[in-house]
C-alpha cells in the first residue's frame, strides 16, 4: 500500500516557481548612507512627500550635515565633485525634485515629470 502511496502522490499537479535569470535582473541602482531615503521615496505611490528633517534622519539613522539645516543648496545643488554615489543620489534617482523649507525643518518631494 506505501508503494501505491507514492505512486499517487508523484501524480498529484505541483506548481513550480518560475526561476529568475540573474543575468536579468536589474541591478540596485542607489547604495551607500542615503540607500533608505531612496527606498522611502522610490516606494510612495503619491506625487509629494513631505518629511521633516527628524523624519528624514530617522529613515537614515544619523543625522543630517549642519549644511543640510542651513543652505538650501546643499539640497537644490549638490556639488559635483562628491563622490558617487553622492547624498543627492537619493532623491534624483527617485525622480524626485526637492525643495526644503528650512526654517520648518521640512523639505518637500515632488515625483519629477
Amino acid at each position: 500500500m506505501l508503494a501505491w502511496m507514492k505512486r499517487r502522490r508523484s501524480t498529484a499537479y505541483t506548481e513550480v516557481e518560475p526561476r529568475i535569470d540573474a543575468s536579468k535582473q536589474e541591478p540596485s541602482v542607489m547604495s551607500g548612507a542615503y540607500l533608505s531615503l531612496y527606498k522611502y521615496l522610490e516606494n510612495r505611490y503619491a506625487n509629494t512627500v513631505v518629511l521633516t528633517f527628524a523624519e528624514i534622519e530617522d529613515l537614515l539613522g544619523f543625522t543630517l550635515r549642519d549644511q543640510a539645516r542651513v543652505r538650501e543648496e546643499w539640497w537644490t545643488n549638490p556639488e559635483p565633485a562628491t563622490a558617487r554615489p553622492s547624498y543627492s543620489d537619493a532623491w534624483t534617482l527617485a525622480s524626485r525634485t526637492v525643495t526644503p523649507n528650512l526654517r520648518a525643518l521640512t523639505v518637500v518631494f515632488d515625483r519629477a515629470s
